[in-house]
Order: structure tokens, then C-alpha cells, then sequence
């Protein structure tokens, strides 16, 4: 049976929603207290509690009207996470435009420029399966008002519905677009950063490595990367012990979107949790990259203990293979395409599974003599900047890490 659009879903559930919503809402508010941990430190813990039991509930009510057939789970989960438009924003042009059916928002200061501008494009976050150019209309907004530069916002379209790795090949094609009409929109080439968050960050690192054999294109000149993922090698890395059960982003949550991302049936959670779909002769490989001896002792006094071994099992690599590719893991990558990167600035949030990748890829650019600027976020978690802009709703940890990355770009 065909599913219709998110608008009947939204009747649906504001037809039914003096009875189902608050019941879901409590449901979904128990199985935070009771399945989810919210460490000392964290920022804003019941403000962060809330938030994560309405997510639960919006995840819980789609799958409930994908069973009626009224719409499919992703469908509600994006309306939600879209967030609240804002209003008109009076300094800034706004345009939109698609290039090969991608969406793109430009975003640019009205005031006159007195010279070239920087060119910043930004891939959001959201598991290649969410988020939108609405849903990271703040974030955008902001950096182009604070940096006096133009913003390229890419609206990748989604998976399952376009099969991965289309996101990659969207976000190139988007940025080729944009390094090739620099001039249309008075942007010195010399100044051209890309950047995104999460899964937007490894589009981002895995369009600088692409882009570093590309001889006929402007330089970039900084990539930036907001709490990145940039593996699927090893899931067993303290980050992920530590924060485990954090919201908003647990570890069983990662494995289950790298799955609706590549399309497949959830399967062998557990095995892939524990490694068991690494051959060991990558592991061997790539140990000198992806290893928790990588990681400072000053990160592992939080409830890591290392992993004891695990068994190779064939059945499960080939269900989820895909997780070993470069594009997927960038952090793979041979030295002669590191080395070439440009200089990088990285945000690493304390409470959050991708933690250390942010933290191994900083390493790797530094073994390889690319300047690197680090920030961590010692009270953040994944996704914080998704509530950035939104008044009282906002975390403090958010406003510091948009204002450390507005000045980072200034002084380029």
C-alpha cells in the first residue's frame, strides 16, 4: 500500500491527539529515565531530557502511522526536526536555486560588500535520512550576518528514498557549482571553506579529499567540521563506551541509521557493535589510524575499558560492507591524500559516541602536518546545534561553539 504525505499524518495526529500524544509523550519520557543516562556535566540535563523523550515519542508515533499506512516514519521524524521557520531576516539576501535537482540557499550580507567575501558551504547533519536546509536555517543565517560572507547551504537529498552514496555525489556537484560561479557572487576564491556537521562533516572531509586532485578549482581554504563521524571501523572506542546511552545520539542509534542510510534491514546490531564485521586483516591495517591507543589518557578515565577480542564473522561484514568505504569512512584515507588537505578546525563535543573521531581524524591531520584548530566542547553532546537559535530552547554549549567557530572564520 502506497503511503501518502506528512500533511495527513499531521491531521491524523491532531485528530487523535488529546488522547495519543501525551500518553506517547509519557511513554516516551519513561523510556528516556529509564534506557538513557545523562551524565554529570552535561549541559542543561532536564532541558536535554525533554527534548530527547519528544524525539522518542515523534520516532514511536511514526512508526505507528507507517503501520496504518498513513505515512512512513522518516516522514513525521522530518516534519518534526524542521523545526519552527524564522522570521525575514532584514540583513541578509536570500536565495534558492537547484543545481542537478539538488536545492541550494544562498545566503548573503545586503549591505555592499567593500571587498571579496568568503564563500562557506555547509552540509547539515541528520544521518543522510533527516535534517534539511530549513531545519539548519539559524545556523546558516547567523554565520553569514557574523562572518560577512556568503553561505551555500546544500539541501542533499535524503536516503532511503535516494539510495546512498548519492549524498556524496550531490554535495560535489554542489560545491563544483559553487567554486565555478565564485565570481557571480563576489567571493574570492582564495577564501572557499567547506563545512557540515555529523554526517554533513563527513561530507565535508570526504569532498576535501576529493577535491585535492583537482587542479583546475579553487583551493579550499579551511574545512570545518562540527562533532564529525568518520568511521564505521570501530564502534568499541571510549567515546562510545562512555557514552553509550547519552542523548541524543546512543550507540545502538548509530548502527540503526547507518542502516536506514544504506537502505538495508536492520541486522546484527549487536555483532556489529563488537566489531565482528572488520576482517582481521583490516583491523591490522588500519589499527595504526583507528585505535583507542590514539586517543589521550585524558579521555579515557570515564568508564573505558579496552575491548577484548572479538571473532570475524563473514555473514556480518557482507551485510553492512558499505560501512568500510572510503566515503564512509574518510578517516581510511592513505597519508598522500591527507597531507594535502587544507588547514582544519575541528568541534568535538565530551558527551557524544563520535567523539573520538573528531578526535583521530585531529590526530591523523597533525601526524601529516595540516594546522589544525580544536575545539571541544567540554559539556556537549551530539546534534546541540540543532536547537541553536531557538531563545530559552537553546544550550549554552551551542551559543559558545557557533561564536568559537564565527571567530575561527574571521581570522582566515
Amino acid at each position: 500500500m502506497a503511503l501518502v504525505y506528512t500533511p495527513l499524518a499531521v491531521i491524523a495526529i491532531v485528530f487523535f491527539s488529546p488522547v495519543i500524544l501525551p500518553v506517547l509523550f509519557l511513554g516516551g519520557l519513561c523510556y528516556d529515565f529509564l534506557k538513557s543516562e545523562l551524565p554529570p556535566g552535561i549541559d542543561q540535563p532536564l532541558k536535554l531530557r525533554f527534548f530527547h523523550s519528544l524525539l522518542i515519542t515523534t520516532m514511536v508515533a511514526g512508526t505507528i502511522l507507517q503501520k496504518l499506512g498513513i505515512c512512513s516514519d522518516l516522514s513525521l521524524l522530518r516534519f518534526v526536526l524542521d523545526g519552527i521557520p524564522p522570521w525575514r531576516d532584514s540583513k541578509l539576501l536570500i536565495k534558492d536555486l537547484k543545481v542537478d535537482e539538488v536545492p541550494l540557499r544562498i545566503y548573503q550580507p545586503k549591505r555592499p560588500p567593500t571587498a571579496k567575501r568568503r564563500g562557506i558551504l555547509y552540509f547539515h547533519g541528520g544521518a543522510g535520512t533527516f535534517g534539511s536546509i530549513r531545519a539548519f536555517e539559524r545556523i546558516c543565517r547567523y554565520i553569514a550576518r557574523e562572518c560577512n560572507s556568503v553561505v551555500v547551504s546544500v539541501g542533499y537529498r535524503l536516503a532511503p528514498e535516494h539510495a546512498y552514496p548519492g549524498q556524496y555525489f550531490d554535495c560535489l556537484n554542489a560545491t563544483l557549482y559553487f567554486m565555478r560561479n565564485f565570481e557571480e557572487y563576489h567571493v574570492d576564491p582564495t577564501l572557499i571553506i567547506i563545512s557540515g556537521d555529523s554526517c554533513g562533516a563527513n561530507f565535508a572531509t570526504v569532498i576535501c579529499q576529493i577535491l585535492v586532485n583537482k587542479r583546475d578549482l579553487p583551493k579550499v581554504r579551511a574545512q570545518v567540521l562540527l562533532y564529525p563521524g568518520l568511521q564505521g571501523l570501530d564502534f568499541h572506542l571510549p567515546s562510545y563506551q562512555q557514552n553509550a546511552s547519552v542523548p541524543i545520539l546512543s550507540r545502538n542509534l548509530v548502527i540503526y541509521f547507518c542502516f536506514r542510510y544504506l537502505n538495508k534491514k536492520p541486522s546484527f546490531l549487536e555483532d556489529i557493535l563488537q566489531n565482528c564485521h572488520v576482517p582481521e586483516s583490516m583491523k591490522l591495517k588500519f589499527k595504526k589510524w583507528v585505535s583507542a591507543d590514539n586517543i589521550p589518557d585524558e579521555f579515557k578515565i570515564r568508564g573505558y575499558k579496552p575491548q577484548t577480542s572479538t571473532s570475524y564473522k563473514p555473514e556480518v561484514h557482507e551485510a553492512i560492507k558499505e560501512l568500510l568505504a572510503i566515503t564512509f569512512s574518510p578517516l581510511l584515507a592513505e597519508d598522500s591524500v591527507i597531507c594535502q588537505l587544507p588547514e582544519s578546525y575541528i568541534v568535538t563535543c565530551e558527551f557524544d559516541v563520535l567523539r573520538d573521531d573528531g578526535l583521530l581524524y585531529k590526530k591523523r591531520l597533525e601526524d601529516n602536518g595540516v594546522q589544525v584548530t580544536w575545539y571541544h566542547s567540554e559539556r556537549g553532546f551530539h546534534g546541540i546545534l540543532a536547537f541553536f537559535g531557538y531563545g530559552i530552547f537553546s544550550f549554552l554549549s551551542g551559543k559558545r561553539i557557533m561564536d568559537n567557530i564565527v571567530n575561527y572564520i574571521n581570522r582566515l
